[in-house]
């Protein structure tokens, strides 16, 4: 097939001077050299993602310190000679754990060989390969058309080596990660990015940075001419962002430029279609020249344009994108179909990102109480933040419990606006009455006794021997029905939010999932059904903070498989509230909350265990353990001011466990007394609540404006979307 850039106004064949006159491109940038290098790259970059998803599937590898004991005569032979120095019982202990540490590893080595051979995990190992390679080959194919050619880069792509694609995988692979020795700033972000998505050796870093960001420049835009933006999509610029040797704000820039230029020039187009709709229906000689109008491809507005070929929403893309240093005519071209249809850009922001706030969320509603997404940014503190805040990259936080309905989006606002942040609100009447019933039990004396005594012991010792104190098990059951309720309403919001994802109300865009505690559990149930139904491509990234969810290998295999990107396991093992919850459960599975994610490639374990020594205290930790792990899309300064919040919260927790010290309480009376504070709570969080679903609430007002807004746009790109149909049918 035919080069796209043989068919663009520029390309190799054309003289130097002739090539000047003309748009920059990827084809005056680079030689025919440089150009088959940059395809050559992507084939081993895609085929580097296509192995790291490959040892999802793969049993953990033994290490060098964990192979079995050496023979006696080696053994005898590595002993110390320094025998009256030597510590017997500490070199003893030391070859005990390493040896149950090997016994561990074996287990869960034949454990995982056991799962691996079972039928539906089979199943769902080739159905993720298949949706990858399918993708793999539309970008390949897309690249070899605006590059070289379609068969040059498959044949790249078959001649990428094995060794440097397993260095690359590797070396990607996160495993356990402690904070401490990381200070407050954190770690830097474009450490954390090099490390998660490591450099492909290429010449082309030997270009100079601004042709190098160039390359960058047209590469988003290759992608979204593919008509979504697919978490694998993300992953591929990233790793390519790495390997240009550029810093990762490069690349967000770059995003949220395009997605700036795509609206604004949709928005152009849909003004400009009513108004001539309008027009046209004034007089009998316009209304011929709208059925030629609907005759063209994505309702191209030849008569706006002056007769021009190229499309109004091509034109208006092609400025915009200009100033990123592509000429207009190239970036319009990079676009592909994408650049000429109102229609199609408005599905890749789900309808102009009305859907996640419309009426159309009223469908899901009925399968659980309060489903519904808020906009993040509508609740920063006051500061500039743009008018249009439509992004390519969608954020989804989930609040694990609420003590008022604020806590939907107030936890959430260290998100950075750099992505399209969402506060997903669920089952609030739930969430109040378990937020309630936990903040009066942590206060209470038994549980201020309780605590001090387990943490003589260990949280496992504690899970395992059933060693709480009988005052506090008097009290458990102020907590536990309320989670138990909780508990069973976050797996079912779970499978809802699944369904909307999975029905784009997000548009074509890749989403990041973060909650603590339910919130948690809620994408823990939502990933295990992405998976059973088969749906790949659009998960980038999740962080699950103290997560009540089992830690067992075969569920987070299937929640590997769904997500393209960055999994992150925050875990406390001072987290007694968690493991009182699970004492009445079967443990033999773990609970992630409280130890690390074993044997599964590409999830990273965060041992918070010295930050988080409570359940409530994730509600205010959650920006400050991600800002120390390097994860993108935080916003520093509100995340300063969470950890100002937290600093308040700890001083009153002290003051009310000094109060409580020394005091001899009688735990029925106690318990009575707590009934009636959380009843009185609740009664006041209800009537809070009723209110809200009649409309009489404030807290959502702000974003009724935003949603009135994104409705028109809505009904224009419907307008839109008829008038393609009409011209296809003409057609």
């Amino acid at each position: 097939m035919e080069g796209f850039a043989s068919k663009l106004p520029f390309g190799h064949s054309r003289s130097k001077s002739q090539s000047q006159e003309q748009d920059t491109s990827l084809t005056t940038l680079l030689t025919a050299d440089q150009c088959a290098d940059l395809t050559f790259l992507i084939a081993t970059v895609t085929m580097t993602m296509r192995n790291s998803l490959l040892d999802t599937f793969t049993p953990e590898e033994m290490p060098a310190d964990a192979k079995p004991a050496k023979s006696e005569e080696a053994a005898l032979a590595a002993a110390p000679t320094d025998i009256e120095n030597a510590d017997v019982e500490k070199e003893h202990k030391r070859r005990k754990e390493q040896e149950q540490l090997r016994k561990d590893r074996e287990k869960r080595q034949g454990d995982a060989r056991k799962e691996l051979a079972k039928p539906e995990v089979q199943e769902l190992k080739k159905a993720m390969l298949k949706y990858f390679d399918e993708w793999r080959g539309r970008v390949v194919g897309r690249v070899g058309e605006v590059v070289n050619s379609r068969e040059k880069a498959k044949q790249q792509s078959r001649e990428v080596k094995e060794a440097d694609v397993e260095r690359t995988v590797k070396r990607s692979d996160t495993g356990m990660k402690s904070l401490s020795g990381i200070d407050d700033k954190g770690e830097d972000e474009d450490a954390v990015f090099r490390e998660l998505y490591p450099p492909v050796e290429t010449v082309l870093t030997q270009l100079d940075q601004e042709k190098r960001e160039l390359v960058l420049h047209s590469f988003v835009l290759i992608v979204l001419s593919l008509e979504t933006y697919s978490a694998h999509s993300r992953v591929l610029l990233l790793y390519l962002t790495s390997s240009l040797q550029l810093k990762l704000s490069v690349l967000k820039n770059d995003e949220e430029t395009v997605a700036r230029g795509l609206l604004e020039a949709a928005s152009k187009q849909l003004s400009a279609e009513a108004e001539t709709k309008k027009a046209a229906e004034s007089s009998s000689t316009a209304r011929k020249w709208k059925v030629g109008l609907a005759g063209v491809a994505g309702a191209a507005l030849i008569g706006v344009t002056g007769g021009l070929a190229a499309p109004l929403l091509a034109a208006g893309i092609g400025s915009v994108m200009g100033g990123l240093g592509l000429g207009a005519t190239a970036a319009a071209g990079y676009l592909g179909t994408l650049a000429s249809s109102s229609v199609l850009v408005g599905g890749l922001f789900g309808a102009y990102g009305a859907k996640m706030t419309s009426q159309a969320m009223d469908d899901y509603a009925r399968e659980v109480e309060d489903f519904g997404f808020i906009p993040i940014h509508n609740f920063h503190r006051p500061r500039k933040l743009d008018k249009e805040f439509r992004r390519l990259r969608v954020a989804i936080a989930i609040s694990g419990w609420l003590t008022n309905k604020e806590e939907v989006v107030v936890p959430w606002r260290y998100v950075d606006p750099s992505i399209e942040g969402f506060a997903l609100r669920w089952e609030l009447e739930s969430l109040l009455k378990l937020g309630n019933s936990m903040d009066s039990f942590v206060k209470s004396a038994a549980w201020s006794y309780a605590k001090g005594q387990i943490i003589k012991r260990t949280v496992f010792g504690a899970l395992a021997a059933g060693l709480w104190p009988l005052g506090l098990l008097k009290l458990s059951s102020i907590l536990d029905n309320p989670f138990s309720v909780a508990k069973y309403r976050a797996d079912r919001a779970g499978e809802v939010l699944a369904d909307a994802l999975i029905n784009k109300v997000q548009g074509e865009r890749p989403i990041t999932l973060i909650g603590y505690s339910l919130g948690a559990r809620l994408i823990f149930s939502c990933l295990q059904t992405l998976a059973k139904r088969k749906a790949f491509g659009l998960i980038e990234n999740i962080v699950l903070l103290g997560s009540p969810c089992p830690s067992d290998a075969e569920d987070w295999r299937a929640i590997r498989s769904v997500v393209s990107g960055r999994v992150v396991n925050v875990f406390s093992t001072n987290d007694y509230i968690l493991a009182f919850l699970y004492r009445t459960s079967s443990i033999q599975l773990g609970v992630a909350g409280l130890q690390p994610i074993l044997g599964i490639h590409g999830v990273q374990n965060v041992d918070v265990s010295e930050m988080v020594n409570g359940h409530i205290q994730y509600r205010y930790l959650t920006g400050s353990i991600l800002k120390k792990i390097g994860f993108e899309d935080i916003d520093l300064v509100e995340v300063e001011q969470e950890e100002t919040e937290m600093k308040a919260v700890e001083e009153m927790e002290k003051k009310a466990q000094k109060e409580k010290e020394g005091k001899v309480t009688n735990e029925d009376e106690e318990k009575a007394q707590l009934e009636k504070d959380i009843e009185r709570k609740n009664e006041a969080s209800t009537m809070d609540w009723m209110m809200e679903k009649m409309n009489v609430g404030t807290l959502w007002g702000s974003g009724r404006k935003e949603k009135t807004e994104a409705e028109k746009m809505v009904e224009l790109e419907k307008r839109a979307s008829e008038k393609d149909e009409v011209g296809t049918k003409g057609a």
